[in-house]
């Protein structure tokens, strides 16, 4: 595989990605021993996650836009430094303040920049596939953790959360590095082309700016939609260890295994394989009858998962299922924001995008601990959440659709992409 090659790209594209993964997948593990050695308690010390959530995705328009003007070779060589840098910094705070500003601050920028960049990159290099390739990309940051969590929990025990962020910064910020010096920018003739042959019906062949797409009606449809599905798998992903007690879950077993870290594996493995799946079927069903299909077996799982929660085979099984259901946003609503956009300002404008999981972050973990404490139940948790997946995916398939066919069709030749954003 010649390193001109754009499978090459996506190679290195995933790696990178699971180079980062480990950050916000595995801090779980750092924060009891972080509590005891900084003398914090919980809230205090778990406000470094929400920092690093925060700059990951607010500030990633700033990081496209850093990406866009230097290239990723460079910006991704930076972001993988300053992710193994947060560690080792990690490693020596004394003090809550030390830890927010390398866990938190540089981690948050460190792997934002990758995370934007390389969806950025896999979107130009692969114009015929780029729900599959963006879905690649995403699975590598939703799965690369299966292979640190057991080395990174068994240093933890034997040799002290110090030494372990010591180690796994310097190897997980190394091997970031070398993936991220062997990337490269698309050619700007490959974007403004099938590689099949065809020509790209989409309006990538060239693509508009940040100031025009913020402009269209279509870009906050998306960032609307995105924002929902966001809050609701985030609602059960910050929730999950609580309402599993209240389920009656937390004590009991399925093939000899305790069912809640059985099936925080499973969920981790089917969040990761759930991206290139829906975006190759996107790639052949098209994006919106494919986002449909997605957020309503979601909501199906969710509302199954609600009647069996007191079965705990069937609580395990479903809940890979929703994370299946869920997952694939991170590959469908990239490729969807290019194919309606263009692939010059890829990166950039996804960046805007992006920002709706900040939102989603803020709002999932919060609003479902203020419903269970104000109504006694996670029940309405539950039904909200199906809510939202079937709200998201009539808006996919009966407002997304049509008014993406006027654009695509109104845009066919490049002198028109200005014109047709506003009427979008």
């Amino acid at each position: 595989m010649s390193p001109g090659t754009r499978w090459w790209q996506l190679f290195l594209g995933v790696v990178a990605m699971m180079a980062i993964s480990s950050t916000q997948y595995t801090w779980t593990f750092f924060v009891k021993p972080l509590q005891g050695a900084l003398k914090a308690d919980l809230a205090t010390v778990q406000w470094t996650f929400s920092i690093l959530v925060v700059l990951q995705t607010w500030f990633s328009p700033f990081q496209g836009f850093l990406v866009e003007k230097f290239g990723p070779k460079l910006l991704l060589s930076a972001g993988a430094l300053l992710t193994g840098l947060s560690w080792v910094l990690a490693a020596q705070a004394h003090s809550v303040s030390a830890l927010y500003l390398s866990y938190g601050v540089l981690s948050g920028l460190g792997t934002g920049i990758i995370y934007v960049g390389v969806v950025g990159l896999m979107v130009g290099w692969f114009p015929d596939r780029r729900g599959f390739a963006t879905g690649m990309a995403a699975a590598g940051y939703g799965m690369g953790a299966i292979l640190t969590t057991f080395p990174i929990t068994s240093m933890i025990a034997s040799a002290g959360y110090q030494r372990t962020l010591v180690v796994f910064g310097l190897v997980l910020g190394g091997i970031g590095v070398l993936a991220a010096l062997g990337t490269r920018a698309a050619p700007l003739a490959l974007a403004r082309r099938d590689v099949t042959g065809p020509i790209d019906p989409a309006p990538s062949l060239d693509g508009v700016g940040p100031r025009v797409m913020l402009k269209a009606p279509l870009f906050w449809l998306l960032f609307v939609m995105m924002t929902m599905m966001s809050t609701g798998g985030l609602m059960v992903i910050s929730q999950f260890a609580a309402f599993s007690k209240d389920f009656g879950m937390e004590k009991m077993l399925v093939f000899g295994l305790a069912v809640v870290p059985l099936a925080a594996t499973i969920d981790r493995f089917c969040n990761g394989l759930t991206r290139p799946f829906f975006g190759w079927v996107s790639d052949r069903l098209g994006r919106e009858p494919t986002m449909a299909l997605a957020f309503t077996l979601e909501a199906v799982a969710i509302l199954s998962w609600v009647a069996l929660r007191e079965h705990a085979v069937a609580f395990v099984l479903l809940s890979g299922v929703v994370f299946f259901g869920w997952g694939e946003i991170f590959s469908l609503f990239p490729s969807t924001l290019t194919d309606l956009f263009g692939s010059r300002h890829a990166t950039l404008n996804y960046g805007f995008l992006y920002m709706a999981q900040g939102i989603g972050s803020l709002l999932g973990g919060p609003l479902a601990a203020l419903l269970h404490a104000r109504l006694g139940s996670w029940l309405p948790v539950f039904y909200l959440i199906a809510a939202l997946d079937l709200t998201t995916a009539l808006l996919a398939l009966f407002v997304l659709k049509p008014l993406s066919a006027r654009r695509l069709g109104a845009a066919s030749p490049p002198s028109a992409l200005g014109a047709v954003v506003p009427a979008a």
